[in-house]
């Protein structure tokens, strides 16, 4: 079995329903089996990681604070839930303007790595879109793309992209990783 340093997750589509952007903590829920597919993922990694591109802020849709309430909510999800959750990393950028920050760039990464010592080579990166597979790959790292969310629309997008693994969704993820 692979033992992952960490589990990098992308949020929207992937841990929750993305119904576009997500302004309050009001409409933001975790699918109904993320925490159990979390406490089973945990058996390939020691901690996670969310890495979430929010460009909601850069373009005036979504209020700082507002994002902190979501971001404070899911950390103390994961901590109920006894999963090592290191950090949350968002890059507010809109599309237009977009650093090395924003997914598929891999700043987020390196900072993530930079301040929790983490060897990206022995991680795996878990999101729904294209850029998720990218930064993951761009980083040197295990992929999987989840077919929820834009999932099945970015599967088609792949072209000559090939993530490690491909599960239906964060439940069959762990299924996935066994298999190998």
């Amino acid at each position: 079995m692979k033992k992952y340093d960490t589990i990098f997750l992308d949020r929207d589509g992937t841990l929750n329903p993305d119904p576009g952007y997500i302004n309050n903590l009001e409409d933001f829920s975790f699918f109904n089996y993320t925490i159990k597919a979390l406490s089973e993922l945990k058996e390939y990694g020691d901690r996670f990681c969310i890495i979430t591109n929010q460009s909601g802020i850069g373009r005036g849709l979504i209020k700082i604070d507002e994002l902190s309430k979501i971001h404070s909510y899911i950390l103390n999800q994961f901590y109920k839930n006894n999963l090592p959750l290191v950090g949350i990393y968002f890059c507010p950028e809109h599309p237009d303007q977009a650093t090395n920050n924003r997914k598929p760039g891999i700043g987020m990464f390196e900072l993530a790595a930079k301040d929790h010592a983490i060897n990206l080579k022995k991680c795996l990166m878990i999101g729904d879109a294209i850029s998720d597979v990218k930064s993951g790959i761009n980083s040197g790292m295990d992929t999987m793309l989840v077919l929820s969310g834009k999932g099945k629309v970015s599967k088609s997008q792949l072209g000559k992209l090939s993530p490690s693994y491909i599960a239906n969704d964060l439940l069959d993820a762990p299924k996935q990783l066994m298999r190998y």
